[in-house]
């Protein structure tokens, strides 16, 4: 990058939302006086008698868990999108627009260890994990036209419970954000005729700013508009519109790459790194998506140490989002660290 984008304050431009972020690079070197916190403990037993989510256990709402030994899907039993609600009767003012939303939220525990996360489980395991994902969005994408597969991961992003888990929500409408990404991609098919996203990879793997690992199916990079401070995009090589079109080869190579890829963010601070992590790939319906491509954000908070976090507030949210750190000094930071994890060495 040019010195006055590694030094100076500067915007950059999200093509993929139409959003821009502000870069202070500048700012890395201010004293921090801000809250401290005491190290995170992360020391949990392979079982938890009291864990809703382990098996056999009953959970919150009172349903017995079945002896799972793999992956383990259910309905959640405080779901924030039910199958049938009431409509909604039409506000007769343009500024109390309202609809009615349908859909269902499912949770799945990736393993029955209430102590392995994603990177310190076996790749064929995670395998599991992504097989399910897949079959996941294929039986839900036939009745709902959005399905979001994500994780929150750690208390700091309010996971409820510890025991690693993901979760599915599907609904009958377009989220903002995939709203977001299907105009600028379809503008962006428009005016080139190619995918933004299979151009924007292309043009990341020759400058080789911002690539954290790649193999040859999989990139991971730090995106040139990343707005969290270690925020990584995972991307296919090859032109994939949905997760469940994914090959044999595609899936199992998915698996080692998320386990070296999230053993590199436990090694940055030497925790247990929190995220969000989603999947978006193109709507579940009846249109044509050719400007689609299927690809993965992960959303880290954490910022200089495993005890201080970036907090979205004042600037962020009352103008526009806001980083210190450039997202080439978190791709070498994040290329720097090891792919063996810190509690195996």
């Amino acid at each position: 990058m040019s010195e006055p984008l590694q030094e100076h304050p500067h915007r950059r431009w999200n093509a993929l939302t139409g959003d821009w972020i502000l870069v202070s690079p500048h700012r890395t070197q201010r004293p921090w006086q801000g809250r401290r916190e005491g190290d995170p403990v992360d020391a949990r037993p392979e079982f938890d008698p009291q864990c809703y989510l382990c098996p056999g256990n009953s959970r919150a709402g009172g349903v017995p868990n079945p002896n799972y030994t793999g992956t383990f899907v259910f309905t959640n039993d405080f779901p924030a999108l039910l199958p049938e609600t009431a409509q909604r009767d039409a506000d007769p003012s343009p500024l109390f627009r309202g609809q009615a939303v349908r859909g269902t939220c499912r949770v799945i525990c990736f393993s029955p260890r209430h102590d392995l996360t994603l990177p310190r489980m076996a790749v064929d395991d995670i395998r599991a994990v992504i097989d399910v994902w897949a079959e996941q969005i294929r039986e839900l994408g036939a009745s709902y036209r959005w399905v979001q597969v994500f994780e929150n991961k750690g208390d700091v992003m309010g996971c409820s419970n510890p025991h690693p888990h993901g979760q599915i929500w599907a609904s009958d409408c377009l989220p903002n954000e995939p709203a977001k990404e299907e105009r600028q991609q379809a503008a962006y098919w428009e005016q080139f005729q190619t995918p933004l996203l299979a151009d924007y990879l292309q043009q990341e793997l020759q400058r080789q700013e911002r690539i954290v690992l790649a193999d040859e199916h999989w990139v991971v990079l730090v995106p040139y508009w990343a707005t969290w401070p270690f925020e990584t995009m995972l991307l296919p090589r090859r032109h994939v519109l949905r997760l469940p079109e994914l090959t044999h080869a595609e899936r199992r190579n998915l698996a080692q790459v998320l386990k070296r890829f999230l053993t590199r963010y436990d090694n940055v601070f030497e925790t247990s790194f929190p995220y969000s992590m989603g999947w978006h790939g193109a709507p579940n319906d009846e249109g044509r998506y050719p400007h689609w491509q299927l690809h993965a954000h992960f959303y880290p908070p954490l910022l200089r140490s495993a005890t201080v976090k970036k907090f979205m507030v004042g600037y962020e949210m009352l103008g526009e989002a806001q980083r210190d750190l450039t997202p080439e000094q978190a791709a070498a930071r994040l290329r720097e660290v090891s792919e063996l994890h810190h509690l195996e060495t």
